[in-house]
Parts: C-alpha cells; structure tokens; sequence
C-alpha cells in the first residue's frame, strides 16, 4: 500500500465479483471464462487502448498449440481455439514451423486479433476499462485485498471485488499486495528483451531462392564476424506474415535490463529501436529480396519474457519439464522446449527440449500465490522457475492458464471457498467442457499450412 494515497478519499469506480488486472492473451481468457455461464460481474483492466498484449501488440504468432516433432499433437484448447476461428474468419491464418524446431506456429493477422478480443469480451459480457493503470492496492489487516486504486483519464479512483486475478505480466497486483515473488536476474539471468519488427516490399520467392533461413542465418554471421553491420547475435528469425510480402521478425537482443525499472525499460526501448534499422539496413544491404524492404511497423512496446515470478502453492521446475511430470490437479499441458534468451554465453538462444515430444502438466497450484484465498495468477507471472518458465510463457499455455483461473475465480465464489480449496475435479470438469485439453491425444494432427482454416 501506498501511503501517499488516501483510500478513502478516492471515489469508487465500479464494484464487482472479478477483476482481472491485465487483458494480454491470458487477461482475456480469464475474464472470459469468468464471466461466461456464470453471471457474474467480471472486470478487465488494461493499460493499452486495446486488448491483447503481446498477442495484438508485439507478435503475430501463437506457439504452443502443438507438440514438436514429425507427429505433432494439439495439447492446448477452449476458449483458444475460439479466438483463432475467428481470426480464420476475418483473413488468413497460417501453421507454419518454428525456426528452431519448436513447435508449430499459428500465425495471424494481429490487426485482426484486435478486433477479435473486442468482440468475443463484449459477446461475454466482460467490463473492459482501457487506458486504465492499476497503481495501488488497498489491503486489509489480514492482507486480503479490499480494492485496487488505477488511474485513468479523470484521475485516480478504486475498484473493488471479490476475487482478483493478476495477469499483469509483471504481476504489478501481486506486487502492491505484498505477494512474495522472485525478481528475473536474482537468481538466474534475466531472460533478453525483444523489439519485434515488421518490414514490407519482400521479394519472399527470391529470398527462398537464395537460400531462404540457411542463407539468412550465414549471412548474419557473417556480418557480426566481419565487423560490417553491428548486429546483436548471429541468428534470429523472420517470417512471411499473412500480408502478401511482409515479413516479422524476433531477432533484436536487449540484455541485462531489469524491466520493472522505468529507467531501465525507457533505455530498453530506446536500444530495440535501434537494432530494428540496423537489422534493415544489413537487410536491405546484402540479403536477396531485401533490396527494397522497409520497416512498417515496431512492436507497440518492447518484448518482454520475464520480470516477477510470484511463489505459488506449487513452482514448475525444469525437472518437471524434462521429466514429463504429471500432476492430480493439472489444468493445461505444455509441450514447448525450453527457450532460455538468457543473457550472458555465447548471446545465442539455448533450447532444451521435452523428452519424446511429449507434453508435462501443469498443476493448478502454480496458479495460487502461496497463501492467498482471494488472488490468482496467470501468464509470465506465474510460479515457475527461470528454466521452467522459459518453457511454459508460450502463448497457447498462458491462455490456458487465464482460463484455468477464470473458472477457478468463479467456482471459488459459487461454492464460496478460497482459491486453494477450489475442488480440482469440479475445475477440470469445467474446463474439459469448454474444450481444453487435459491428457494428450492419439491422434496426430494435420499443421500444414492451411489446416486451421479447413477445421475451423
């Protein structure tokens, strides 16, 4: 708490049975999952004018859908799926692999994307306050909390609910509300941070001609060996996007940034921007069907991987990933390697990969932060270590676990018990009816290009 800002002084804004704190991928999902079937009152507060996070704002892939491999198998869904039929039905979606042999992508239009968190959170019935920063929260003696102060347009004002749900990413609610968590870089070193960009005018035919992502990838070592273009690293990807001849990239590496500090972040921003053109400059320099590409667009803020990790009832571990753990109280599954954009080494991405191509659980205890009756977590915030989380901040995993807490948040209020005592089968029962996938299949799935669009 704040001491500075007088609760009581403050109007109240609006009261409800959840608040989600966050509307990234996992954000939406949870408020969702919420809401729907269950009339409640559920609210979304997000900072952007938009919904999506990182989904609308900074990339145009869905990862981990999918287990890797030459049998690749659907080990995430629900209310995920429903958002790419609907981006199927505005345009192009696309399967397509992942560079480094991870597993296979869904590739969107995220302009579209925008449209489509509108639209599925109002048909919900969801409360949305854009343009909206949680700065504070109100707690009471026994530290639950009483309410949430964010600041908006008018100036500051409180929310209240029963149940909160933090997918904040940087978990700001579990921050304010005293929650214990690990900071990125205490332990291990913090993950890099990514400005993505996108360029057009792509001769796309041409640069697979040449060589395509073999030739890129000898190319950018080239350059960083010769001295010619002072590239980051010597690998990174680009990928055609669903716009005829436009290409996105993760290929920017900004490295020992603590990225809850705002100075830190302002010189984070400032450097991503500054790799992106001279990445166009080696582009368009020497790189067949580059010639005359430009940059059209920057991710709307820089990308971040890692910043808390709160401590839950339960912490993934890289053993749990590697040894394919299986959990009684498992809510989603998870198949993607780890991908550690650690600092420090050789500045290359180091991958470990998920015995078998198969798929761990995760249990819903990383979900809970240690103690609390009224306060979930989902996305990058959760409880996981670096290594394990560097596994399971795949967006198709981070969507699963806003709907996990979702139905959680609501069942906890429709039996009136705490977010530890909310009953495990209930849960999955829930979730299995909304279409999540809770024990890996048999059958193999079809991931070429145009797949989704024909099962959709």
């Amino acid at each position: 708490m704040n001491a500075a800002i007088v609760h009581s002084r403050l109007p109240l804004l609006a009261e409800y049975d959840v608040l989600v704190i966050g509307a990234g991928s996992a954000g939406c999902c949870a408020a969702i999952a919420a809401r729907e079937g269950n009339d409640l009152r559920v609210g979304l507060v997000e900072r952007y004018g938009f919904f999506g996070g990182s989904s609308t704002g900074v990339l145009d892939t869905f990862y981990g859908f999918y287990t890797p491999g030459a049998a690749p198998k659907k080990v995430a869904g629900g209310i995920l799926d429903r958002v790419v039929n609907e981006l199927a039905s505005l345009g192009p979606v696309v399967l397509r692999p992942n560079t480094y042999g991870a597993d296979t992508g869904v590739t969107y239009n995220p302009e579209h994307l925008k449209l489509v968190w509108d639209r599925l959170l109002v048909r919900a019935g969801v409360d949305g306050w854009l343009h909206t920063q949680l700065v504070d929260v109100e707690t009471r003696s026994d530290g639950s909390i009483a309410g949430v102060v964010v600041a908006t347009r008018q100036g500051l004002g409180v929310i209240r609910a029963k149940r909160y749900i933090d997918c904040s990413g940087d978990a700001e609610l579990c921050f304010h509300a005293n929650v214990p968590f690990e900071l990125a870089g205490d332990i291990d070193p913090a993950q890099t941070l990514t400005t993505t960009f996108r360029m057009c005018n792509v001769d796309l035919a041409k640069h697979e001609d040449a060589g395509g992502k073999k030739m890129l990838k000898r190319l950018m070592t080239e350059a960083v060996e010769s001295g010619r273009h002072p590239l980051p690293r010597k690998e990174g990807s680009a990928h055609a996007m669903t716009i005829e001849n436009c290409i996105a990239t993760v290929a920017v590496r900004v490295a020992d940034v603590s990225a809850t500090d705002p100075q830190q972040l302002t010189k984070a921003e400032i450097e991503g921007r500054r790799q992106a053109f001279i990445y166009e400059a080696f582009l368009r320099d020497g790189v067949p069907g580059y010639e005359n590409a430009r940059i059209i667009g920057l991710s709307h803020q820089i990308g971040v991987r890692e910043t808390r990790r709160v401590y839950g009832e339960y912490r993934l571990t890289r053993d749990d990933c590697m040894t394919v753990a299986r959990f009684d109280d498992r809510v989603l599954l998870c198949g993607a390697p780890i991908e550690d954009h650690a600092a420090g080494g050789s500045g290359e991405t180091a991958w470990a990969y998920v015995p078998n191509h198969g798929a761990y659980d995760v249990p819903y205890r990383t979900l809970v932060p240690k103690g609390r009756d009224d306060l979930w977590v989902a996305g990058r915030c959760f409880s996981a270590t670096h290594d394990a989380h560097a596994s399971c901040r795949s967006m198709a995993q981070t969507m699963s676990m806003g709907q996990a807490v979702g139905i959680a948040a609501a069942v906890s209020l429709q039996r009136d018990c705490s977010a530890r005592d909310v009953p495990i089968p209930e849960l999955q029962t829930r979730l299995l009816g909304l279409g999540a996938v809770l024990e890996v299949p048999e059958a193999i799935s079809n991931t070429t290009a145009g797949a989704w669009r024909r099962s959709a």
